[in-house]
This record gives C-alpha cells, sequence and structure tokens, in this order.
C-alpha cells in the first residue's frame, strides 16, 4: 500500500501563511498526491506572510514570489482562513480535536533587544515596526515616526537593516512605483533626514547582507556612501574567512570603492561604520545621541570592548539584531502579548484582489470560515464541532511520525499517531 492510502482521510493544519507554511501545504499536497486536506490559518486576514508584509516594496522581483504561493492556495485541497489567531480564536487543543496534525509555521515575530540604558526612549525603534510601517502591516496602521531629525542610527548590518537605511535614503518618487503605501509616501516626501548611519559590532567580514544589497545602496542616486578605510582592515581570522568565502568576497569587492570620498554632495548620505557596538542611547524625553565603544575580535571570534567610545549626535535609533519568537506556538493557549481588535475570521477562496476561482466559489468577498463543517463561535474562542479519531500509531506502510519533524506531534499515549510524510 503508498502513502496515499493512509492519506485519504489525513487533515493536516498549517499555522502561518508565509512562503515556508505554504510550501508545507504544497509539500503534503504533492507527496499525498491531493489527498491531504490542508488548511491554512493566519491571523491576519490576507496570506503571504513576510513575502507582502516584510519584503521591501522597491524588491519587486522577490514580491514576485506571491504569484507561485497563490497557486498552492487555489489547490482544491488547500484553504486559507484568515483572520484566526491562534491563542485567541482557536486553541492548540482545538486544532488537535480537528486536525491528525499541526504544522506551526510562526516564524520569529519579536525583534532582539540591545540591552543598553535608554533603548526604550520614544526615538529608540525597533527595526521590525519601521519595516511593517512601510510594507502597509495592519499591525502598524496606526504607527508614526518622526522623520524631522538630521541624523539617524541604523543598527545591525543584515538585510533588513540595509533595507531600512535604503527606504530612508531614497527619495519619494523613487519609490512611488512600488506598493508602498501613501501614508509613507507623504511622510518620506517630507523627511528631513540627512545623514544615516549604518553600524555593525564586527567588521566587514563578518557582515551579514547579501552582495546584492550591498551593491544596491552604492547604486543610489540620492545619497552618497563611505566607508572609513580603517573599517576595511581585516584581522588574519577574518582574512582567511575572506578567503574560503565567496560571498564574503563578493561584499567586500563591492564595498572597497566606499572607502574613496564621495566625488559630488548628493542630500542624502550613508556613514557605514564597522568595529563599534552601542553601549547607550542618550537623551531627556526622546533620542538625542548614541554613545558606541569601539570593538575588536578576540582569538574565538568573540566582541571585545577597546575602552575607546565615541558619541553620535543622531535624534533616532532603528535597532535591528536579529529577531525571536514570542512563545512557543504549540506550548500556550493564550496570547502571549496584546493585540489590536480584528474583524472576526473570514474565508478568502483566492488570492486578495485576484480573480474568482470557478472551482472553489466565484466570490471575491470574505466568506465565513468553517473547520470541517460549521464551527461556532463563542465571544473570541473559535469552537471546533467536533472531534476527530486518528490514525493508528502505524500505517499501512509500517512508518511512524519521525521524532524531531517539522509537523508537531501532541505527547499522550500514542506519540507516533500522525501521518509520516515520505
Amino acid at each position: 500500500m503508498s502513502h496515499v492510502a493512509d492519506a485519504m482521510s489525513l487533515r493536516v493544519a498549517v499555522v502561518g501563511s508565509g512562503p515556508a507554511g505554504l510550501y508545507a501545504a504544497e509539500a503534503l499536497i504533492k507527496q499525498t498526491d491531493g489527498a491531504a486536506q490542508v488548511d491554512v490559518l493566519d491571523r491576519l486576514p490576507t496570506p503571504y506572510g513576510l513575502v507582502r508584509y516584510g519584503v521591501a516594496p522597491d524588491h519587486k522581483s522577490i514580491k514576485a514570489i506571491a504569484r507561485y504561493l497563490q497557486k498552492v492556495l487555489e489547490h482544491p485541497s488547500v484553504r486559507f482562513f484568515g483572520g484566526v489567531e491562534l491563542g485567541r480564536d482557536v486553541t492548540r487543543e482545538d486544532l488537535l480535536a480537528c486536525y491528525d496534525a499541526v504544522i506551526y509555521s510562526t516564524g520569529a515575530m519579536v525583534d532582539r533587544h540591545l540591552g543598553i540604558p535608554g533603548e526604550d526612549l520614544p526615538g529608540s525603534i525597533a527595526a521590525t515596526d519601521f519595516v511593517n510601517w512601510y510594507c502597509g502591516h495592519p499591525d502598524a496602521a496606526d504607527h508614526d515616526f518622526d522623520l524631522s531629525v538630521e541624523e539617524v542610527a541604523v543598527i545591525g548590518v543584515g538585510n533588513v537593516a540595509v533595507d531600512v537605511v535604503r527606504i530612508l535614503a531614497k527619495t519619494a518618487g523613487e519609490l512611488r512605483d512600488t506598493d508602498i503605501p501613501e501614508n509613507v509616501i507623504e511622510a518620506l516626501s517630507a523627511s528631513k533626514v540627512r545623514t544615516i548611519h549604518l553600524i555593525g559590532r564586527r567588521g566587514p567580514a563578518q557582515a551579514k547582507f547579501t552582495t546584492k544589497e550591498a551593491r544596491e545602496l552604492g547604486e543610489l542616486g540620492n545619497a552618497t556612501i563611505h566607508i572609513r578605510p580603517a573599517d576595511m582592515d581585516l584581522d588574519a581570522a577574518s582574512a582567511a574567512e575572506a578567503e574560503a568565502d565567496r560571498h564574503i568576497r563578493g561584499n567586500l569587492k563591492a564595498m572597497h570603492p566606499w572607502t574613496a570620498e564621495p566625488a559630488e554632495e548628493r542630500p542624502r548620505h550613508i556613514d557605514l561604520r564597522f568595529w563599534l557596538a552601542p553601549v547607550e542611547i542618550i537623551g531627556i524625553g526622546r533620542v538625542e545621541g548614541l554613545r558606541l565603544e569601539r570593538t575588536t575580535l578576540s582569538e574565538a571570534g568573540r566582541v571585545l570592548g577597546t575602552g575607546e567610545y565615541e558619541t553620535l549626535p543622531v535624534g533616532m535609533v532603528l535597532r535591528s539584531v536579529g529577531y525571536q519568537t514570542s512563545a512557543d506556538p504549540a506550548g500556550s493557549s493564550a496570547p502571549t502579548s496584546p493585540t489590536p481588535p480584528r474583524p472576526s475570521p473570514r474565508f478568502w477562496p483566492t488570492c486578495p484582489g485576484g480573480p474568482p476561482n470557478p472551482d472553489r466559489g466565484s466570490r471575491r468577498s470574505w466568506r465565513r470560515a468553517a473547520c470541517l463543517s460549521s464551527p461556532t463561535r463563542t465571544g473570541s474562542t473559535w469552537t471546533p464541532p467536533r472531534s476527530r479519531s486518528r490514525p493508528s500509531s502505524t500505517g499501512a506502510s509500517g512508518s511512524s511520525w519521525a521524532a524531531g519533524r517539522t509537523c508537531w506531534t501532541p505527547p499522550g499515549p500514542e506519540p507516533n499517531d500522525a501521518f509520516r510524510i515520505p
């Protein structure tokens, strides 16, 4: 017997409709020849996760992946439930009663903190919030950022940090043909930002942005960019890293021309700094400066302070030092942080704004969500209509769910009772 025979009644919930969640749904459909029923849940009313709300608006080619993800949602065996939040509208217990397996694909949604004095001052902002704002994320609909300051510091040298710098450096006209929200365009049009400091704790060989992102900074027509020549010096360990890694060599090649003084003045300037660690955000009532310590690397590659300090007179600090999950989605049935009110759950049969799908309903408008059969809602709780009996611990093939796989299996007397993806 094939795995397809085991999957004839398989129902799987995927929590999260970003690329990872939809690729998981696609894998389930392909590996069961469409026999599995996959329901994709998301707390937001629209799908695609970071493709919609994390990729910078001027990266149109990356955003185009949404067209591929749309095809996954249009498969007859896949349903999308928008506006359904785990812990608020539906609990882990509800999902286990409705489905044979649950895949959690909620991503890392909370920014990491610097852990330094002054981090909570007004004007000290998580890059996550700024990105949500310029990408039109519903959670950032009421956000407002003060761009009347002339100097801004962006802490971190990953792709998100570079995206933030690029958006701040571009003119509103350069962004007008993207899907950036109109209120953001208006704010960027009035921006008084002139100098953007991009700050990394380690050296250029340890920068995490891609070479493509680096080249885009060098191609900005509205901003110059400069690196102090001494910041490009590599110690023996960093030189060895560069020798062994083509990505590092590509970055160093892209950045090397920036050590020369800019040949002309432009409205904005990007000051790329390495070997500096933030130690304090200074200000009374709001951000007025950023104190930094010069760093070096130990033989083990750890960042060490040198005792040399400098202060930048910035009016805004954007922190982009990584992300973390708010909590284990499988371990709690309650929200981990307050969330704004949202409409009751809805089901969108096709891509938002896309053409009707005659195979799954021709209406573009929202339809009431359904879980197996018609669920009921009591207050903010999504109550499943009935429990499902789960398959035996071994299928016709004799295989069982392996520990450590992506799909989570609840603890209990039958820990291996979920369908195993071959």
